[in-house]
């Protein structure tokens, strides 16, 4: 017989619901993609460079020119500067990186501190290399952290800490508070922080996004997750970064080279070339801000609730004015009778926390949004 390493995880919530919304012919908000294509300038650079014969191996720790240009994005935007040849990383994909990162420092009986809900690729990357994840539940509506809890769950095991800001799936952000509430617990300990980053750039309001990259100390300490396919719409492309110290950097890399060597060429060139234009991830904020008003605009006056969303593309709706049923049975007739899909919130906690709260993906048209609600609002 055949023993799982992972008995209890089965099929993610993101393949389940699309394959459930292609089988019915759903409009798809629930997983965590555009309907819009990403610039055409981008596409024409990946031709290019094709056609150059960039084809073959990036180096390990990706092209050195992207490298480059994601080091100078970041002294600018958080003032901390990476060294390109040894603490900046290209990943196939944020998701990736962060396997790799809990993969170099998580060993048998360690334990790590996860945010709940939460990202579902934390807790099956801790359990595969050993550790042991420790929940903290975000508090409801506004998912603030209780860093009175954080504190109680530290103790000598204590091997690293998981933030997300702006958060999957919430879209709640941290507040400088927090990091400072982060810094206060961690200093002077052997705990790592991986801060995943990946919706730096979607963030509304007026709101700051606190990179933890921005607070030296914490800085040290910390490794920093983020996505190219979150902030040029290429979601397909599987193309990330890593930001770390040096010391936890080459830890990284002895892995990464193991996992995938090396990330897509061409399109490592092609992202180089286009970061030199800025306003496309320096006016990403607006553009998904207007998406977001315009979706919860389309609630107004209904039964169902929003609640506030301060970065991300991903609106929580409660819908306890609407119904009863549990959200994943919910969520599975939304999609198969009223043909639109979402993510049952209740399903980012390792043990159900069930609030009658759905997450929707606004990254869309104003015609599919439009649509997706008509629908949903026909059921009051």
């Amino acid at each position: 017989m055949i023993s799982s390493k992972l008995p209890n995880i089965g099929t993610s919530i993101f393949a389940k619901m699309s394959k459930l919304a292609a089988d019915h012919n759903a409009i798809n908000l629930s997983h965590g993609f555009p309907d819009f294509d990403c610039h055409p300038v981008l596409t024409e650079l990946v031709t290019k460079y094709m056609r150059e014969a960039k084809n073959q191996y990036a180096p390990m720790p990706g092209v050195f020119e992207l490298r480059q240009a994601i080091a100078r994005k970041n002294k600018e935007l958080y003032g901390h500067t990476y060294d390109v040849e040894k603490e900046v990383t290209v990943t196939a994909g944020a998701t990736q990186g962060i396997y790799t990162v809990i993969s170099a420092f998580i060993k048998e009986d360690d334990e790590v501190i996860v945010f709940e809900p939460a990202y579902d690729s934390y807790t099956p990357a801790i359990k595969m290399n050993g550790g042991k994840p420790v929940y903290v539940q975000l508090q409801h509506p506004n998912y603030s952290i209780n860093w009175n809890a954080v504190k109680r769950s530290i103790n000598s095991r204590t091997r690293m800490i998981i933030l997300n800001s702006p958060h999957n799936p919430t879209g709640a952000v941290l507040k400088k508070e927090d990091v400072d509430a982060l810094n206060k617990l961690v200093n002077g300990s052997q705990i790592i922080v991986l801060s995943d980053e990946v919706y730096e750039h979607i963030i509304f309001d007026g709101k700051i996004h606190h990179s933890l990259a921005a607070f030296p100390k914490l800085a040290e300490r910390t490794i920093i997750l983020s996505s190219f396919g979150k902030t040029y719409h290429t979601t397909g492309w599987k193309m990330g970064y890593c930001l770390a110290p040096a010391t936890l950097m080459s830890e990284i890399r002895k892995i990464h080279q193991f996992m995938v060597f090396s990330a897509n060429t061409p399109i490592q060139y092609a992202y180089a070339e286009f970061m030199q234009q800025k306003h496309h991830y320096e006016e990403l904020g607006a553009f998904y801000q207007q998406k977001r008003d315009f979706f919860v605009s389309l609630f107004k006056g209904s039964k169902f609730k929003t609640l506030k969303s301060s970065g991300t593309y991903f609106q929580l709706v409660d819908y306890s004015q609407v119904s009863k049923e549990r959200d994943t049975d919910f969520a599975d007739r939304l999609t198969i009778e009223n043909k639109v899909a979402s993510i049952p919130v209740s399903v980012f906690y390792h043990q159900s926390v069930d609030r009658k709260v759905l997450r929707f993906c606004f990254a869309k048209s104003e015609d599919t949004m439009s649509e997706a609600v008509k629908r949903l609002r026909e059921i009051e």
